[in-house]
């Protein structure tokens, strides 16, 4: 049992993330800021049923406090990775990339802009420095586009970069990407 959330509000300069995972009687807990060294605690208990209620406890307290469950995004190489992604949600990161283009463009870094960066960046979690200046983060619509080719080519180029898994509970498709380079992220 395990889980990823995190919490992006670009504006108030918070791009965290926030992990837990049981593992018999261990609760490991892991949490810091994307892209940098994180914090690390586990949690030994008595019994794997203690260990399940504090890991409960804690994602519930996690996102009282606007965490949402999302993917990690650095592997410990530091090549940037997106896992098991709904296709829907690489989608939604589609849309979300042409409202904020269409932000860059016109140079109105208003409240739609912030919203659109907010929520993409939980998707595609992103690590942007301890600084978060959210009017830079794209400063061009070239920028946005390489985003947005990178994506499309997950859902276009589905033998090479994307494996369709299919659940026999019907539950939504999933993509598995194998690993996106640094590049992914070239301006930051």
């Amino acid at each position: 049992m395990e889980t990823y959330l995190v919490f992006v509000d670009a504006v108030n300069n918070s791009n965290k993330f926030w992990s837990a995972k049981v593992e018999g009687s261990s609760l490991t807990v892991e949490w810091g800021r994307m892209g940098y060294n994180s914090q690390k605690k586990v949690h030994s208990l008595l019994s794997h049923q203690q260990a399940v209620l504090k890991f409960h406890n804690l994602v519930a307290e996690k996102k009282s406090k606007g965490y949402r469950e999302s993917q990690p995004q650095m592997d410990g190489d530091g090549s940037a990775r997106l896992r098991h992604r709904s296709i829907s949600d690489i989608r939604r990161a589609i849309q979300l990339l042409n409202a904020i283009r269409l932000a860059v463009a016109n140079r109105n870094f208003g409240d739609n802009y912030i919203l659109a960066l907010n929520e993409y960046l939980k998707i595609v979690p992103t690590p942007l420095g301890m600084q978060i200046d959210p009017y830079r983060v794209y400063q061009t619509v070239v920028d946005v586009d390489y985003q947005q080719e990178l994506l499309n080519s997950l859902l276009v180029n589905e033998p090479v970069a994307v494996q369709i898994k299919e659940s026999p509970k019907s539950e939504p498709k999933t993509v598995s990407i194998k690993a996106i380079s640094k590049s992914f992220w070239r301006h930051l």
